[in-house]
């Protein structure tokens, strides 16, 4: 074939070369002004931007040169060096993405990589037709210079560099072996790192975290896990309890960063209030994380720990459905979420680490020992949010912080007057309590009830009210302590204020509370006498809570509190009503409140249900598409609703005809559903 030189062609040619040579030279200039890393190795730098200033002068040649059409060997080794170039940039970029931990651990793979690269851009300037280029003396000269500098390169790593490599593991050996790091060590070696402030410890362990969980590094891993728990106590320790973020004062648990994107309801497990990673469904049909509803069960429990039902069963059915849900909120709101079994394994392997366990014990113990002496309020604050934030990180922080002492500590501090202060203890006491011991030592702290009740009345802002709504609501997952609790008038009454006055946030963590408080008999005359039958109605169709609602009727009216719900105006109405167009939770609560409010009161109940309009067929369509559990209790209401047809019928001195037609007329749909439904 023909080669095509025509003036298109040449021109065609010439406007690809210029944009090569123009990409080159941005190369050239870009790579010495990156973004220096803040971590190591410098010598490589410093030696490729040394090279690439070399270089730039050649590009700079080529391209404002009186003939800018390259010979097609030179215009390929130049396609190859600017492949190498932007190698380089790319490992710039990564270098100064990583932590500078794993950097410094990963100083020798970092030095081959460089020079390996080094190595093959000395070959292109080796294949470089230079005689073909039509550039100066000085240039040609310079081009020399760079092709015997990257020649030389060794792959070797800075004996400074090694050394604090070597201290930092000698380090983390230490802690593993309970050995406190004297303080001039630690210092130095975190001056040497350049980690000389609170910020940019709090940066390092939140990159080494992010490392972990990308599983970038697994040979290092467990140096990473122990490391985090390293630069967390060192940031204590040697810069103090730092200022803590503005962002970070309102929220609880893990969602303090995010605590303004107002979490939905459904996304957060019902037992640690935590945003769920593994939703699973269990036989009554609430929905729980899996973590959670297993400890539970592991402590001997068989029940349900939102409605308090006997469970058929223990087993757990994933909730794919609501974890994609879960998964998406979390992208669009930039929410670290877990989706994958790798984050299982990084927990796991924290709690195997020794180094890391250690290193939290003696955060834990320096934070306690700090909050003792400290002098000012300003400088408890610091040092009680550090315990906040510890004691969000995993269970095991939560016992050593436990151990430390830290919950006698935590509770006077609820009658503070500084808002930062009141909400951080009472959030740093929710967090402790998600721990099953915990939750005995906070019941058995002299005067933390009545701290709870003050922060709820008092509270100086919502938020502090609404945590400690919800660590009464942790308290009293456990049977013996939700009776303890709930014989205090005074908290069960700043409960039913907190859910009648409160925002939609914190009535959703009271009424949780009061439902918990509700499965105990001996709760119910104190939960009537505070108006929870009254404002449990009143919320019936409330779209926030109502489900919660419907679930506190239904409790109590199962344990002694037909009455006062039969006395509500508008309850029965509004019960029917849910049955509708409730959800699936909301309709089967209204069911079972119905049945039990039949049940409990008699027959004038079941006349007011009876004549309630369009019940028949609220009946008739709850039995044919509702739940299990809906579809049993929507079954027995019909019966109750047919006997008193029946039984009415009989009573008025009606002929066996008139009765059996008044039977059929209000059992009729019931009668066709059951038969629709295989019932």
């Amino acid at each position: 074939m023909a080669i095509d030189s025509s003036p298109s062609s040449s021109s065609s040619s010439s406007s690809s070369d210029d944009d090569l040579l123009r990409s080159l030279l941005r190369l050239a200039r870009d790579v010495p002004q990156y973004p220096q890393p803040k971590a190591l190795p410098r010598g490589s730098l410093a030696s490729l931007a040394r090279r690439c200033k070399l270089l730039s002068a050649l590009f700079d040649e080529l391209l404002n040169g009186a003939d800018r059409y390259l010979p097609r060997g030179a215009s390929l080794c130049l396609r190859e060096i600017q492949l190498v170039l932007q190698r380089f940039k790319a490992l710039l970029a990564d270098c100064s993405a990583r932590s500078r931990m794993r950097l410094l651990l990963q100083s020798d793979t970092v030095s081959s990589e460089f020079h390996e690269l080094n190595l093959e851009l000395a070959t292109l300037l080796d294949i470089l037709p230079m005689s073909e280029l039509e550039i100066s003396d000085d240039v040609r000269d310079l081009v020399d210079l760079a092709r015997r500098q990257s020649r030389r390169s060794q792959q070797s790593v800075n004996p400074n560099e090694e050394d604090l490599k070597s201290d930092v593991l000698k380090l983390i050996q230490q802690i593993e072996r309970e050995i406190v790091p004297e303080r001039s060590n630690l210092e130095s070696i975190f001056h040497r790192l350049g980690l000389d402030d609170s910020i940019s410890c709090r940066d390092e362990m939140e990159c080494l975290e992010r490392e972990i969980g990308d599983r970038v590094a697994q040979k290092w891993t467990p140096a990473m896990i122990a490391l985090v728990g390293l630069v967390r106590y060192a940031k204590c320790v040697l810069f103090g309890a730092s200022t803590p973020r503005p962002d970070l004062s309102a929220g609880k648990f893990s969602f303090s960063e995010q605590s303004e994107l107002n979490i939905p309801q459904d996304f957060r497990c019902p037992i640690s209030l935590e945003l769920m990673t593994d939703p699973v469904v269990v036989s009554s049909g609430q929905t729980y994380d899996r973590e959670s509803i297993s400890r539970w069960f592991g402590s001997a429990h068989a029940t349900c720990p939102k409605t308090g039902q006997v469970l058929t069963n223990l087993e757990l059915i994933p909730n794919k459905s609501l974890k994609n849900l879960i998964a998406r909120w979390c992208r669009e709101n930039n929410v670290p979420f877990e989706v994958s079994e790798p984050a299982k394994i990084e927990s796991s392997s924290v709690s195997a680490n020794k180094a890391a366990l250690e290193a939290a014990r003696m955060t834990a113990t320096f934070l306690v020992e700090k909050l003792v002496g400290s002098p000012s309020v300003e400088t408890t604050n610091r040092v009680v949010h550090e315990i906040r934030q510890l004691a969000k990180l995993g269970s095991d922080n939560r016992v050593f912080l436990a151990e430390a002492g830290a919950i006698p500590l935590l509770v006077p501090l609820f009658y503070s007057t500084d808002s930062n202060l009141q909400l951080n203890s009472v959030t740093a006491v929710l967090n402790l309590s998600i721990l099953e011991a915990n939750k005995r030592r906070i019941m058995h702290t002299e005067g933390a009830s009545s701290a709870l009740i003050h922060a709820m009345a008092e509270g100086v802002t919502w938020r502090v009210k609404e945590n400690a709504a919800a660590s009464v609501l942790s308290l009293c997952s456990v049977n013996s302590y939700r009776r303890r609790l709930g014989r205090k008038q005074q908290l069960v009454e700043r409960l039913v204020e907190l859910a009648c006055n409160g925002p939609d946030s914190t009535k959703r963590d009271a009424l949780a509370a009061v439902l918990c408080l509700a499965g105990e008999r001996e709760n119910i005359a104190r939960l009537v006498d505070a108006g929870v039958a009254k404002l449990a109605v009143e919320m019936l169709d409330s779209e926030e809570v109502g489900e919660t609602a419907a679930a506190i009727v239904a409790a109590v009216s199962k344990r002694g509190g037909a009455e006062a719900v039969s006395a509500v105006p508008g309850s029965i109405t509004k019960l029917v009503s849910l049955m509708r167009s409730g959800t699936e939770r909301a309709r089967e609560s209204a069911a079972a409140a119905l049945v039990l409010l039949c049940r409990r009161i008699g027959g004038s109940m079941v006349q007011k249900v009876a004549a309630t309009p369009g019940v028949e067929w609220v009946i008739w369509e709850l039995m044919g598409m509702g739940t299990d559990r809906a579809r049993r209790k929507a079954a027995s209401l019909g019966r109750i609703c047919r006997k008193w047809a029946v039984a009415s019928a009989l009573a008025a001195g009606e002929t066996g005809h008139t009765a059996a037609l008044s039977a059929v007329s209000m059992a009729e749909p019931v009668v066709v559903a059951s038969v629709g439904s295989g019932l």
